[in-house]
């Protein structure tokens, strides 16, 4: 018959089992990395895209092609909208803050 004054000791805490985040937001994380290179200078669609390859060579270059395009995907589809008159800078930040919220 069991103890029943004192509880069962508490199981060890298990470690979460993701501890890095999506491959999606770490792709925007290094593509405003890459836009704060020339921080001052006006975005452009050909500069975001440049940023998004390198991102994308660099974070998911190595994996699988599904697992690559998927990643690429995400990323591209939750790129913030962005003005012509915006800064490559200002961009960046807008796309930090969207790397945390996925």
């Amino acid at each position: 018959m069991p103890n029943l004054t004192h509880p069962p000791a508490p199981l060890a805490a298990s470690p979460p089992l993701i501890t890095e985040p999506p491959y999606a937001a770490q792709i925007l994380t290094v593509a405003a990395w890459v836009l704060e290179l020339a921080a001052t200078t006006d975005l452009t669609a050909a500069g975001l895209d440049d940023a998004m390859q390198t991102a994308n060579a660099g974070i998911v270059g190595h994996l699988p092609a599904a697992v690559a395009e998927t990643a690429t995907r995400n990323a591209r589809a939750a790129l913030p909208p962005y003005a012509a008159a915006s800064t490559r800078g200002e961009y960046a930040l807008r796309l930090r803050a969207t790397a945390r919220g996925i």
